[in-house]
């Protein structure tokens, strides 16, 4: 298969990447600094793009069998200023509306468009579970999900089947956010952030990796699905668990107001959360490899 990926060179598009190319496909990575990508394995390349245009790299569409869209600015990169927060809003809506170019020109259409999103489509829920058929928040981070989600939207008029991915915080130690909270357990003071009971879903990137390619490769594989594992844990709990694993106490919280006071609006991305289900990956007849979060945990860190 010949697979374009959009956002190739962060966390989960390299890993992805990899995967694929291990496994004899091709894989071509969209990058604005394809001379900077570097550890690319056999079967792959990078290829410049702009990041809102189809121009350079739209005729590579054209008989690619899949167009996995990852695009979009970080989040977490620093506090959210009204500018930043168009950046960020923007920033999905020209990756989108690249790859809809680039598909509609195509004579030989990808069977199938992955359009990434997020959890926090949902917005804060409290200790609900979240299935996939649950109703959108109405907190920024909810209105960038339903942006980026909307961004291809179109795709499904011309027939290409389009999938929804809503991920958790995915875990790797060499990325994401696991890096950044085992610090405070290395200096032996972490612990819950404000109040611990917020949903905290997780999934192990070698299953996010996995899941993502199970969905190619499923022709039923249509409309959202949830990508997290099947047992989501509260923040104060996922934090216990990850001192157990590091052998460090998990006792100290980190007050709420405290993390507003450094983050302002970006702090719901520590203080909020939703208890997420895969409830449609599991049905389609997904199976994690890391269900529980402790076997995830040590297998990352090992």
């Amino acid at each position: 298969m010949r697979i374009i990926i959009t956002g190739g060179s962060g966390l989960i598009g390299q890993a992805l990447t990899q995967s694929l190319a291990a496994d004899g496909h091709e894989v071509i990575i969209l990058s604005r600094n394809p001379d900077k990508v570097g550890g690319l394995p056999q079967g792959a390349r990078a290829v410049e793009w702009d990041g809102r245009s189809a121009q350079g790299w739209g005729q590579l569409a054209d008989g690619a069998d899949a167009i996995v869209n990852l695009a979009g600015e970080s989040i977490a990169a620093g506090r959210w200023s009204e500018a930043r927060k168009q950046s960020i809003l923007q920033s999905r809506v020209d990756a989108g509306q690249a790859v809809v170019d680039a598909v509609k020109a195509a004579t030989r259409k990808p069977h199938v468009v992955v359009q990434s999103s997020a959890v926090g489509y949902y917005g804060p829920r409290g200790s609900e579970k979240i299935a996939e058929d649950a109703s959108a928040g109405n907190d920024f981070l909810a209105s960038v999900c339903q942006v980026w989600e909307a961004s291809t939207a179109t795709l499904e008029s011309p027939g290409v089947r389009r999938v929804i991915i809503r991920t958790g915080v995915v875990l790797d130690k060499k990325g994401g956010a696991l890096p950044q909270m085992m610090l405070p357990f290395k200096l032996f003071i972490g612990g819950p952030l404000g109040g611990g009971q917020q949903g905290f879903p997780w999934i192990h990137l070698i299953d996010e990796v996995a899941a993502i390619r199970f969905l190619i490769d499923q022709p039923a594989a249509n409309g959202v699905f949830n990508l997290s594992a099947p047992n989501p844990l509260s923040n104060a709990q996922f934090g216990r668990v990850l001192g157990k694993v590091m052998g460090r106490p998990a006792f100290m919280p980190t007050p709420g107001f405290a993390m507003k006071m450094m983050f302002g609006e970006m702090s719901t991305l520590l203080l909020d959360g939703q208890f997420e289900f895969p409830q449609r990956l599991q049905q389609l007849g997904f199976t994690f490899r890391f269900p529980d979060a402790e076997a995830a945990l040590r297998d990352v860190l090992r």
